[in-house]
């Protein structure tokens, strides 16, 4: 599994979110959010700088290349 894959699973549950409420929160398919966290699909560019600020963390730390 990829650190993409790994983050958003972590962010989410540490966050208390289901699948189905971060989709709704970044406007995208529940399937979409299990396919990330399964490493099957990688989002764009756009999707994950949304991504980044609902978290409220770097995109650095959602590829993987820092720890904060």
């Amino acid at each position: 599994m990829n650190k993409f894959s790994e983050r958003i699973k972590e962010l989410r549950v540490e966050k208390g979110y289901s699948r189905k409420h971060l989709a709704g929160l970044l406007f995208i398919s529940e399937r979409l959010v299990s396919y990330w966290e399964n490493g099957q699909r990688e989002c764009d560019f756009d999707m994950l700088i949304k991504i980044s600020n609902v978290f409220n963390v770097s995109i650095d730390f959602l590829l993987g290349k820092s720890n904060f």
